[in-house]
């Protein structure tokens, strides 16, 4: 197993390593952008962080499609990567129209799919917009900087994850990345989807928080889906606002919107997973 990256300078360039895939020859030998490989995450975990999947996903959609953007992603996560062998990304383009693609992406190691992702992109076209959003609050000040280990840049919020008293099952999480091209925010953005809201669903039980994961429970993804409505801002803080309706039958459910410092909707997503406590 790699060295763990330890540091958020170390952690940051590690995962945008990550989000340079490698375009790989096809079964025939012969040339073919629909075939990727990425490397992964020296996070010191038994397995990948579904974040990083995601991301690549979107890279990977992204890069078989030029002048075309993902607007939407729904992944599964049948089987737990290994953190010791690249991923094979293989793209199959059901659709590729003037203004529209479909595209089936399927991320392999040598046990087999450990996921795979629908993916619609779709060129940028103008029209009448609306939306109906909640306003949002101003940044927390430095005094509320959380660190996040798997978010390697500036993270505030005035609510603790990892407390075990009983409260509502929301979240709200104030981003803030290095400078990056504009082409790798929205996988950026949906590696940051998947971190926090497993914590959000466990909010509402007293006596437990997202600290005890792997004692007082096990989780895991099992889906994982995303829209994106807008292009982002150049740089800027983030809102990913988050709500967790219902946990019930060993699983949770909770979805989200990422919006921008002014209030506007930039993306909306979605995951379920596993969540099965200890006897």
């Amino acid at each position: 197993m790699s060295t763990p990256a330890t540091t958020s300078a170390g952690l940051w360039d590690d995962l945008l390593g990550c989000l340079d895939l490698r375009a790989l020859p096809d079964g025939d030998g012969a040339p073919a952008a629909a075939v990727f490989e990425g490397s992964n995450q020296r996070l010191g975990y038994h397995r990948l962080f579904g974040g990083q999947l995601l991301a690549q996903f979107v890279q990977a959609a992204a890069r078989s499609c030029p002048g075309k953007s993902v607007k939407s992603l729904h992944a599964l996560f049948p089987r737990a990567g290994r953190t010791d062998e690249p991923v094979r990304y293989e793209v199959a383009r059901q659709h590729d129209g003037g203004t529209f693609a479909t595209l089936a992406v399927t991320a392999r190691q040598e046990r087999g799919v450990i996921a795979t992702a629908a993916v619609s992109l779709h060129v940028h076209e103008d029209g009448p917009e609306h939306q109906d959003a909640a306003p949002v609050g101003q940044v927390p000040g430095p005094e509320h900087r959380t660190p996040l280990h798997l978010l390697p840049w500036e993270v505030r919020t005035t609510a603790d994850l990892d407390a075990a008293a009983a409260a509502p099952p929301e979240f709200e999480l104030w981003s803030r990345t290095p400078k990056v091209e504009a082409g790798l925010v929205p996988a950026i953005t949906a590696y940051a989807t998947d971190l926090t809201l497993i914590g959000t669903a466990l909010r509402p039980l007293d006596g437990v928080g997202q600290r005890d994961a792997g004692t007082a429970f096990t989780s895991a993804v099992t889906s994982h889906s995303l829209w994106f409505h807008r292009p982002f801002p150049e740089g800027g803080w983030l809102l990913l606002r988050q709500h967790s309706p219902v946990a019930a039958h060993g699983r949770c459910f909770g979805r989200g919107d990422v919006l921008s410092e002014d209030g506007t909707l930039l993306a909306s997503y979605a995951q379920e997973a596993l969540l099965r406590f200890t006897a």
